[in-house]
């Protein structure tokens, strides 16, 4: 292997570590303080998002595929393509007598109700009227300005990423008990991760928090731990594009430009009366390579998504009880700071 690295260049991706005692890590508390953490939030939550939601995965609404339903901050949405495989998106129960249009058909790209036949073609008809709704090619968004209630944009801003066609992208999707804020400060504060996480993240640190607006980036050296003594170290930032997103962008080291956005979604609405709330997570990973090898992951991509939303969905198992936690705290004014 040295061999070969001194007459190509080429270098291994994984690292071998010594042997890790989780107890004897540095301590990280006193750098992840509260009123840091609370302003990078409230610059997050200050930006505009145009009224602009992500409701899932863009392969998960397929062209004669079934019609999905999907909630957002309390409003009934249904999504289904054309015969030409266009988005349509609109309100989800049925102008004439409220039925659930999730469960109706798609026949020849018009979205047929179930239960008496009306059929929708994604233009305005009987009262119901469409939603701005947009495909980025690995997430779906739609538009509500009466959730938002901001000025809306024409199109959502969709952060960069790698180049479509020399990625793996897989969506990932869980709901919690909290505010979307929950969900996006728990991304705010990367120190938790070799703490937290000791099964995906060593040797953390974080090598510069926000200096405010003009430099947002929290920049962050990290090993991704893939067995238990082989890691791949990177250098990542994370950045605040919109109120509800979160994005993690790998910088230096293996695999860079990849990303990771974290989108939360509110699915009840605001207010007195709306209950607990929740929210969903979506998070779309775009791994990209300019390894040779590369390749094979792309041809082999329907194999290794379910390997990539397992991966998600541990590390969102114990970060929704995190945020889940933190609005419990802030709901009964217990949150520290």
């Amino acid at each position: 292997m040295t061999e070969r690295r001194n007459r190509t260049g080429w270098t291994a991706p994984l690292r071998r570590r010594g042997r890790s005692d989780w107890a004897a890590q540095t301590p990280t508390w006193q750098e992840a303080r509260p009123a840091l953490i609370a302003e990078a939030l409230k610059r997050a939550s200050s930006r505009p998002a145009g009224n602009w939601f992500v409701v899932g995965a863009s392969r998960e609404v397929r062209p004669g595929g079934p019609p999905r339903g999907r909630t957002v901050g309390g409003v009934e949405v249904v999504l289904w393509r054309s015969d030409t495989g266009e988005l349509r998106a609109g309100p989800g129960a049925c102008p004439h007598l409220g039925a659930p249009l999730r469960d109706s058909r798609v026949v020849c790209g018009t979205l047929v109700c179930h239960w008496h036949g009306l059929a929708l073609d994604g233009g305005p008809r009987a009262g119901w009227e469409p939603y701005p709704v947009y495909d980025d090619g690995v997430l779906v968004w739609v538009r509500l300005d009466s959730v938002g209630g901001e000025e809306p944009l024409a199109r959502p801003l969709v952060p960069q990423r790698p180049t479509t066609g020399a990625a793996v992208d897989a969506v990932f999707v869980a709901v919690g008990r909290c505010e979307p804020q929950d969900v996006v400060a728990n991304r705010l504060d990367p120190w938790h991760g070799s703490w937290f996480h000791p099964y995906s993240f060593v040797d953390l640190t974080v090598v510069r928090p926000p200096r405010g607006d003009e430099d947002d980036a929290f920049v962050v050296d990290v090993s991704f731990r893939v067995t238990g003594r082989l890691v791949v170290p990177v250098r990542a930032e994370f950045t605040t594009p919109g109120p509800r997103t979160v994005l993690m962008r790998i910088i230096e080291g293996e695999g860079a430009t990849s990303v990771v956005e974290t989108h939360a979604t509110p699915l009840t609405g605001a207010g007195a009366g709306a209950g607990q709330p929740r929210t969903a997570v979506v998070e779309a990973v775009v791994a990209a390579s300019d390894r040779r090898g590369f390749a094979l992951a792309r041809a082999v991509a329907p194999a290794l998504r379910p390997l990539m939303r397992r991966t998600a969905g541990r590390l969102w198992r114990d970060d929704l009880a995190y945020a889940e936690r933190r609005w419990a705290l802030r709901s009964t004014g217990r949150f520290p700071g």
